[in-house]
């Protein structure tokens, strides 16, 4: 009699990687986003994302023109004609926080992306083939994470040419190697799964493996690393035009701030100039923060909590026949 069709080593060689990681993957990736929706951190924190993404594509709308024109008005506290006030150059802070929003997300959003994505690539690459492979991305992941952050985001920006596609890049840079470390440590302990071996027996392309196979199923983690980078990048961005080294003619939360901070306003007691530009930075980062949390919480069994807490006091009754 010839072998028996369902013995498992025919099975692994002639199963499609889709029926194995795959389907399950995609299967715990819809449940991981229904749960995340029913999460109520994840929904406040989305709801502050949105409602920022919402004013800062409705600034052109709501302040038509260009909100760092320089008026004769000077500065004056918030009223009803300007909610926020006015700076010491007569520019109203509200679209100057409103258009700043326009930069500072998209900065803070690409940054973190193209860092996940530099971060994922490697991680991948190293557990995958590992060997030499391994070993060089991990010293070159070693060197970036051992150079003091601060100090290479300031040689890099005063050496490169001024611009939001420079910070993205300086940015990027700087900020790989930590999500490539959390990365590589998820990879190989999906490397040794049966639906990856199930996918090397069937022929599949080392690709194909990486990218169906083992990267659905650290959907979670790359969630994580990736809204950790956008908050890195967002007080990132912040804090170099704060100190002078990004695009002054730019504005963004970071400008605004840098203006306020040249112009005396926190000496001269102008709250109102600086305050809304931290506290949107100190907002964003705390949407993400909760999404973040909401994430982990859902993902990490022991931050799970039970969704029916039993609170009874009562005593129980135990009925006992009465022997004849």
């Amino acid at each position: 009699m010839t072998q028996n069709a369902t013995d498992p080593q025919t099975l692994a060689a002639s199963q499609p990687a889709e029926e194995s990681g795959s389907a399950r993957a995609r299967v715990s990736a819809t449940r991981l986003l229904r749960t995340l929706l029913r999460n109520g951190k994840a929904l406040a924190g989305l709801s502050i994302l949105l409602a920022f993404i919402i004013l800062a594509l409705l600034a052109p709308a709501l302040f038509p023109g260009d909100p760092s024109r320089i008026t004769s008005a000077g500065a004056s506290a918030p009223s009803m004609e300007h909610w926020l006030g006015t700076t010491s150059k007569g520019q109203d802070v509200l679209g100057l926080t409103l258009w700043g929003a326009r930069s500072s997300l998209f900065v803070g959003f690409a940054a973190g992306i193209l860092s996940t994505i530099v971060g994922v690539l490697v991680g991948l690459s190293g557990a995958y083939f590992g060997r030499g492979l391994d070993e060089v991305l991990s010293l070159v992941t070693n060197v970036f994470l051992l150079v003091p952050g601060l100090p290479l985001l300031v040689i890099l920006a005063a050496f490169m040419p001024p611009g939001l596609g420079t910070v993205i890049v300086v940015l990027m840079i700087t900020g790989w190697a930590g999500s490539a470390r959390v990365m590589r440590s998820q990879a190989m302990s999906i490397r040794g799964k049966d639906y990856v071996a199930a996918a090397l027996v069937s022929g599949e392309r080392p690709l194909r493996i990486m990218v169906r196979e083992m990267l659905p199923n650290m959907a979670s983690v790359v969630m994580t690393t990736l809204l950790g980078c956008i908050i890195g990048s967002i007080g990132a961005q912040a804090g170099l035009e704060f100190l002078g080294l990004g695009d002054v003619n730019t504005i963004s939360w970071g400008t605004n701030l840098f203006w306020a901070t040249s112009d005396g306003s926190l000496m001269l007691g102008q709250w109102w100039i600086f305050v809304p530009s931290g506290l949107a930075i100190a907002l964003v980062a705390f949407a993400l923060a909760l999404c973040n949390y909401a994430v982990d919480e859902i993902t990490n069994p022991r931050l799970r909590r039970p969704k029916h807490a039993t609170k009874s006091t009562a005593a129980t009754t135990v009925v006992r026949k009465e022997e004849k």
